[in-house]
């Protein structure tokens, strides 16, 4: 099996650690196989794939699209390394406002499932970071939402006390002020 599949502190939000093969040249991996991924209960089509790239300091987030255009993600870092983080904003969840944090770089080669249902972020370790990732519907402007990155709430330990943050990001609410209509 080219993927390992391990369930975080919140169950629904995967670590998934794919199989590498390196030899002298270099190394080669599989970045995404459907059957593997549905035999994990990952199993919605992906529609499309992101890639951003961030400085150093550089937060991005706290990002969801609201229901119906709710969206699931597989993040994975091309070139540096991040914290990324995923908050369960589903209400009615045991787990409502709880979050994970986990480092991915392009040394550890790990990916972040973030289920549909959760807000994601993360911040730049480093010098800079290339972020890849798949998501199972479509951008749409008009569901587009965050919630704040600072939190007190939520309380994520991010590794950075102040980060460059866009415009956009720095006015998001809080998770109490939020408009999701994701449900649990």
């Amino acid at each position: 099996m080219p993927f390992e599949f391990k369930p975080t502190r919140i169950p629904a939000v995967i670590l998934v650690e794919p199989r590498a093969f390196e030899d002298g040249r270099g190394f080669f991996m599989e970045t995404y196989k459907a059957s593997e991924f549905t035999t994990a209960s990952i199993s919605r089509p992906f529609v499309q794939d992101n890639y951003s790239r961030s400085g150093q300091g550089v937060l991005r987030g706290l990002h969801y699209q609201k229901a119906p255009a709710a969206q699931a993600k597989l993040v994975s870092v091309v070139r540096g390394a991040v914290f990324d983080v995923a908050v369960d904003i589903r209400t009615g969840s045991p787990t409502y406002g709880e979050w994970v944090g986990v480092e991915l770089s392009e040394r550890n080669r790990r990916m972040l499932y973030v289920p549909r249902g959760f807000a994601h972020g993360f911040c730049v370790l480093g010098d800079g970071a290339d972020v890849h990732y798949k998501v199972d519907s479509e951008y749409s402007p008009e569901h587009d939402r965050g919630i704040a990155w600072d939190d007190p709430n939520i309380g994520i330990d991010w590794p950075v006390s102040d980060p460059a943050l866009s415009e956009k990001d720095s006015r998001h609410p809080s998770l109490s002020s939020a408009d999701s209509g994701l449900r649990y």
